[in-house]
């Protein structure tokens, strides 16, 4: 029993001396382990070293060598060791750079060239006839004659007054050129006051101003209901009718040509109103048909009876179905007015017969004219006006022609038929939303299938999208984020317009551009959802003021013209027309990218490449770019100027 009690003890002890021999014989097999590669490795000598190593043996050997200055040390009397802090591998030599980013920085133009054109350069249109007004259009620099400079801005430049007191005042320094002021001095259009110009919002036709001229016209026609949302001011001025229409809600283009009085579109940018240098003369105005709601000439000096009508034959390509084309100034009113315009009253009769009978045969009807106003409207379908055409043989409608293609596109004496209706009362082309529904009602062109492609679902998602887009970029750029900052936006690609329709509640207004290359001509589209926009070749200079923008979009416009034109000559042009401390976010490949922020660092833009808003793994990024501030230096005429201020 006792030997049965004690069994467990027994094993336990058995146990301890089996794991204390195994445990024994491992230690030994590790230590002759040792010892051999000790042999293997030099013998006694590696193993005295391993008991008293010296510094020699405690660092390794680098097969680095340079012939720059070493940092060299000693310890405790021994030999010393020159260390190489210096880098070897530079990114240079991983991946060499490009010959654009090795270059130097875009050189500055001379002063001369501030207000530089190229399309409407003063001394290139002399070379063309001057018969209807040719030599005033479009006329743009040969290939070799394209400036490879940035155009400075005037000495003293600063940033536009805010939206909306630009509307009444723009500094001198920005727009140096007092022509207007003497010139138009008893019209109340512009005065200059110490350092900067006012705008009263007189014109020759407004002597009590734009706003109580305005409301006469609303007086006529319904201004206020929102059927009346786009218009064009022929032969603008300094574009005041467009300025005070905003308020309204009413969107103005407005045009005149670069002529004598050098800045009138150009102070109407600096005011913060849509508008492009452009004239009535032998080509399309760069707008699609039934574009606008509202044309208006207010003494614009466009001789609208003669070439057999061709200026009023325009207008009424560009002016939608039931559209309003207002007159003011000569010949309406003439009966009291023939003595201050020192005019014959047979000759101004005569004119303004000429323009009735236009009208006419045109199939427009003469809605009123009271005092100095005239109205005509555009009917809303050609149904009658076809019966009317066996009376009127001139203008006929015109044959096999695209009435949407107006880039370099002649004009024609004839008359842009209607899409086709089936009863007499229904809308040409579909009846418009009004404003503000418009901006996201589906457009009668994509409901009638004449934009391949697109549906009325595709125009919804592209619409979610914008916002979506538009969002982002506030977070990336807070500039744009804040209300009130930027007042003159361009939109180099539109498509559909929902860049600019993400932004419709901002104090601010876009410029669509559809490039003429584009596959698809959109730019009716932009037009029925209430905003505005222009034909444009970026291989070309822009119908522009330089710092016209205060910031551009870019989408996909380098991947567009990749084999088109140099992408410097279109980020030259990018510069031109933007204003120092302007934005541009440019959307496009990647690789596409990287080429582009190469010049972009050549023009001394402050720029940075981001992830799309789908994350990192989407091909396409953005480039965030900021202009710098810089001015021309000052002349000795600046210098006294402000000696003298």
């Amino acid at each position: 029993m006792a030997t049965l009690a004690n069994l467990p003890y027994y094993l336990t002890l058995k146990i301890k001396k089996t794991n204390l021999y195994y445990m024994a014989t491992i230690a030994m097999l590790c230590s002759l382990s040792y010892l051999i590669g000790i042999w293997q490795h030099g013998g006694l000598k590696s193993l005295a070293g391993a008991v008293n190593p010296s510094p020699a043996n405690t660092l390794p050997e680098f097969p680095c060598h340079s012939s720059k200055k070493n940092f060299t040390t000693t310890i405790a009397g021994r030999s010393s060791l020159s260390l190489d802090f210096a880098a070897h591998h530079n990114a240079e030599d991983l991946t060499p750079l490009s010959s654009s980013a090795r270059a130097q920085p875009i050189p500055p133009c001379k002063l001369e060239f501030s207000e530089y054109t190229p399309c409407e350069d003063v001394n290139r249109s002399l070379r063309f006839d001057r018969a209807n007004n040719v030599y005033r259009e479009r006329h743009c620099p040969e290939k070799d004659e394209v400036l490879k400079c940035r155009i400075p801005a005037p000495f003293g430049y600063k940033s536009p007054f805010r939206w909306p007191a630009s509307r009444d005042m723009v500094w001198y320094a920005n727009v140096p050129h007092k022509h207007l002021t003497v010139e138009k001095a008893r019209q109340n259009w512009v005065q200059f006051k110490g350092d900067r110009f006012k705008f009263p919002g007189g014109g020759t036709m407004f002597p009590r101003g734009a706003n109580a001229y305005i409301d006469d016209i609303g007086n006529l026609i319904n201004l206020e209901d929102g059927s009346i949302r786009t218009a064009i001011d022929t032969g603008c001025g300094v574009a005041s009718w467009g300025a005070y229409l905003l308020s309204r809600n009413i969107l103005s283009v407005s045009f005149a040509p670069r002529d004598t009085h050098v800045a009138q579109v150009q102070f109407a940018l600096e005011r913060g109103v849509p508008a492009l240098i452009g004239v009535l003369a032998s080509i399309r105005l760069p707008y699609p048909s039934r574009a606008f709601d509202m044309a208006h000439c207010s003494r614009c000096l466009i001789p609208w009876g003669k070439f057999d009508g061709l200026y009023l034959i325009e207008v009424d390509r560009i002016l939608r179905p039931g559209g309003y084309w207002i007159l003011s100034g000569p010949p309406i009113n003439w009966e009291k007015r023939w003595k201050g315009w020192d005019r014959q009253p047979d000759d101004l009769k005569a004119e303004q017969d000429g323009i009735e009978n236009i009208a006419k045969s045109l199939c427009w009807k003469k809605l009123i004219q009271k005092n100095d106003l005239a109205i005509w409207q555009k009917p809303s379908n050609h149904k009658h006006c076809k019966i009317v055409r066996k009376v009127f043989k001139d203008p006929p409608f015109c044959q096999a022609q695209d009435p949407d293609k107006a880039w370099y596109t002649k004009m024609e004496a004839c008359l842009t038929p209607l899409p086709e209706v089936s009863d007499i009362k229904e809308v040409a082309g579909g009846p418009l939303a009004k404003w503000p529904e418009r901006l996201t009602a589906v457009p009668p062109r994509i409901v009638s299938g004449s934009l391949e492609g697109i549906t009325a679902a595709t125009f919804e998602e592209d619409t979610y999208l914008w916002k979506k887009r538009v969002a982002h970029y506030k977070t990336l750029d807070s500039q744009l984020a804040e209300p009130g900052r930027y007042r003159n936006l361009l939109d180099m690609n539109a498509r559909l317009g929902g860049f600019a329709a993400a932004l419709a509640n901002d104090p601010l207004w876009v410029m669509n551009v559809v490039p003429v290359e584009a596959k698809l001509n959109t730019l009716g589209a932009i037009y029925e959802r209430g905003l505005i926009g222009t034909y444009q070749n970026w291989c070309e200079a822009m119908s522009t003021y330089p710092r016209t923008y205060d910031f551009i979009h870019a989408d996909a416009v380098f991947s567009l013209y990749q084999d088109r034109c140099d992408m410097e000559d279109i980020l030259l042009e990018m510069d031109r027309i933007l204003r120092p401390q302007g934005s541009v976010i440019i959307r496009d490949d990647v690789d596409i990218l990287v080429n582009v922020k190469s010049v972009v660092d050549r023009l001394q833009w402050n720029s940075r490449l981001v992830d799309h808003e789908g994350g990192p793994y989407v091909r396409e990024k953005l480039l965030i770019a900021v202009k710098q501030y810089w001015t021309a230096p000052a002349s000795s005429g600046d210098q006294e100027g402000s000696r003298t201020a």
